[in-house]
């Protein structure tokens, strides 16, 4: 059984302030989910391949193919002001 002092003693280790119903509330929930994981054991299991993930492919990159670049000249054309094939813009970050 999980009581509110061992909530308090390891929000303590983990420097996390906790009111004392905040303790209380998180001690039933921790003893929920472990009464949860306890059922879980009880699950017959045996004659199930183990699966090291849930995916059944290792590859997931796809296939690129070459192919046009983005066509930029509609933008720069619609820019107000432009650079060396640049869009230029305000400054907006200091060198500091």
């Amino acid at each position: 059984m999980i009581f509110p002092k061992d909530v308090k003693k390891t929000a303590e280790l983990a420097r996390i302030k906790l009111a004392a119903y905040e303790e209380k509330e998180l001690a039933g929930e921790l003893e929920s989910i472990l009464g949860y994981i306890e059922k879980l054991k009880e699950v017959e299991v045996s004659g199930i391949a183990e699966a090291s993930h849930v995916f059944h492919h290792n590859d997931f990159r796809k296939d690129e193919e070459p192919k046009e670049n983005f066509n930029s000249v509609p933008l720069l054309e619609a820019a107000p002001e432009t650079e060396r094939g640049f869009v230029k813009v305000k400054k907006v970050l200091d060198k500091g």
